[in-house]
Parts: C-alpha cells; sequence; structure tokens
C-alpha cells in the first residue's frame, strides 16, 4: 500500500488527481491539507483528514507521497521543503518556474534517495496514445510531419488581461502538455523553431504558439490558440505511405468537467464518431481508409509508475532529464515571444 498525502485542496487535486486515485486499490489518501479552510469548494471525502497545520502533513510517518497541487510560484518551496521532510513528492505541471529550479529539486531527491516527478498526466491521453499505435503499426511508413493542435475559442481570456507574466503565459500553461507527449515519444529535437505571439499587442497575455521540432526529416509541431472557433484537429499524421487525423481530443477532461468520474465503464470512451481516421497505400499500390478504434487513456496512470517506482524499485516514466528539457524549451520560447 502507497499512503499519500496532497498540498492543495483546489481543482487540480479534485478533479485531476483524486477521481483516479480512489479507483487505486493500492494506494490510501490520507490527509490534505489546505491553508485556509474557509476557501474549501469541494466536497470533503470519507476517511480523509483535512487540516491547516502543514507539519502535521510532512511530519506523518505513514506518509510516503505528497503531491502538490498549488499554484507554480509555490511548486519549489513546498517540493524542497516535501523532500527535507524524507518525502517522495509528485508536483502539478508545470514543475518549476525555472530548469535551474528543476535541476536543484531533482538533484535534492537524488542525495536523500527519493523520487521527485512531475505529473504529466496528458501521456495517458486517449489521442496521443492512439497514435503511437498507429505509427507503430508501420502502415504510415517512414514519418514526414506531425502536427498537434490544442485549440480554444476563448476571447474573453486574453482581452481580459493586461499584463504579461512568462510563468503564467499560455505557453507554459498549455504547452507543458503537448511539449512533454512529444519529448515522451520522439526524445529530445535536433532543433526547435518557436513562434511565440500575443495576438492582442505588448503588454497582454501570451495568447498563441506554434512550434516545430526537428528530427532528422521529421518535423513535429505543436499549435495552440486562444482564437480558434473551429479548432484544427487533435493530431495530423502525415508517413511516407499514408496519413492519420484524429479530430477530437481526450475526453477525460471533458467527462471530469461534467462530474462524470472514472468508476463509469464508459468514463473517456472515445465512442465510432471520435475515431481517428487511417489512409494508406498497401505494397499493391492499393488504397485503403480505414476508422481507427481509439485506445482508452488513464490519468491515473501516473500513479501506478509512481507506485511501481516508490514500492518496487523500477525506474521512473517520465525522467528528470525529460522535465528539464521540457522547461528548457518553455524558458526559451518565452524569450522568443513576439
Amino acid at each position: 500500500m502507497l499512503t499519500i498525502g496532497y498540498i492543495g485542496n483546489g481543482k487540480s487535486t479534485n478533479r485531476y488527481h483524486l477521481p483516479f486515485v480512489q479507483q487505486r486499490v493500492n494506494i490510501n489518501v490520507k490527509t490534505i491539507y489546505r491553508r485556509n479552510p474557509d476557501h474549501d469548494r469541494w466536497d470533503p471525502i470519507e476517511g480523509v483528514k483535512y487540516t491547516s497545520d502543514l507539519d502535521e502533513l510532512l511530519n506523518d510517518k505513514d506518509i510516503q507521497l505528497i503531491v502538490i497541487c498549488t499554484r507554480l510560484d509555490s511548486h519549489y518551496e513546498y517540493a524542497k521543503l516535501v523532500l527535507e521532510h524524507n518525502k517522495n513528492c509528485l508536483v502539478e505541471k508545470p514543475f518549476m518556474e525555472t530548469s535551474e529550479e528543476a535541476k536543484e529539486i531533482f538533484a535534492l531527491a537524488k542525495e536523500k534517495g527519493l523520487i521527485v516527478q512531475s505529473y504529466q498526466n496528458r501521456r495517458f491521453d486517449s489521442d496521443f496514445l492512439t497514435v503511437q499505435k498507429v505509427i507503430e503499426e508501420g502502415k504510415l511508413g517512414d514519418l514526414l510531419e506531425v502536427e498537434m493542435h490544442f485549440d480554444y475559442f476563448r476571447p474573453e481570456v486574453p482581452e481580459s488581461v493586461h499584463s504579461f507574466e512568462p510563468v503564467r503565459s499560455f505557453l507554459y500553461e498549455h504547452a507543458c502538455h503537448t511539449l512533454d507527449q512529444v519529448i515522451s515519444y520522439f526524445g529530445k529535437p535536433d532543433h526547435v523553431h518557436y513562434d511565440v505571439r500575443q495576438l492582442l499587442g505588448e503588454g497582454r497575455m501570451n495568447d498563441y504558439f506554434d512550434l516545430d521540432l526537428y528530427y532528422g526529416k521529421l518535423k513535429v509541431s505543436v499549435k495552440s490558440s486562444y482564437f480558434r472557433l473551429k479548432p484544427r484537429p487533435s493530431f495530423v499524421v502525415h508517413g511516407k505511405k499514408g496519413s492519420f487525423i484524429k479530430e477530437t481530443v481526450d475526453r477525460q477532461e471533458e467527462h471530469l468537467k461534467m462530474f462524470y468520474m472514472p468508476d463509469n465503464k464508459d468514463f473517456g470512451v472515445d465512442t465510432l464518431n471520435h475515431y481517428g481516421v487511417l489512409a494508406y497505400v498497401d505494397d499493391e499500390k492499393n488504397i485503403h481508409e480505414e476508422k481507427v478504434k481509439s485506445i482508452n487513456g488513464d490519468y491515473g496512470r501516473v500513479y501506478d509508475d509512481l507506485y511501481e517506482a516508490i514500492v518496487n524499485g523500477k525506474d521512473k516514466t517520465i525522467t528528470d532529464e525529460q522535465t528539464t528539457l521540457l522547461i528548457e524549451m518553455l524558458e526559451t520560447g518565452v524569450k522568443n515571444l513576439k
């Protein structure tokens, strides 16, 4: 059994973590720390202790892992505190504000023989897992181009912001999902072209990015905007022999926002209308077009991997090097703001 506690009792903890942890019989949530009980907006969970005493959480000998679900500007302070109290640590993304902070936290964990990791749950998105399946089946042939889109139509968000903070930019808050997917599957790129913009002008928020990552002849593009009334496909993959298009994104977040939880068998599951389309030419030059059943996503797999690492001593799936590279790319992207 892995016994865990949380720092933070907001949307991140209650929407993106606890619904999945509660499905795991080998994980026990003991304590949740929040600074101000008057700000609680979520129903308490039976059997879980809520406290406003951080020392109570940090000094509990039963707790092996503490999960940090707070604002980015507090991640470094809390992670350091958790490690100094000899607890393993899972940190919401973005992991840290700077790559230097990330390196320091990873070094501290290594010195103490502990595990610290970023919560890169989007590695277990249905659309991303399905794209991997299609690529590995080989029908596309040698890969030439991959496009990943994460679009919104929320003009009221950038229009309401009249200042710019790099670590609260659209790039930091959203490319931390998609860039990590690229890094996790394709590795470190040969080079990157950054197109990061403030569409509403200087002194406003970053509301658009278009990053091109090059791996030899393969180009992987990661694009996102707040001004897309009709979103682009979630994934478009082109190879020498065919193409795969997945129009819709993973549905886990959609269901979570509706309070339709993972204990439902069809939680996050694509229907036939959501399946991607694969078109390819076979060795006899015959053209095929077929729908590809989506692989089911599961954000809770981050916790499965952590359980194996902490309890059974297996290697982490989300490595220190991958996380540091991601933050370095976010830092560079913000510096290239137009």
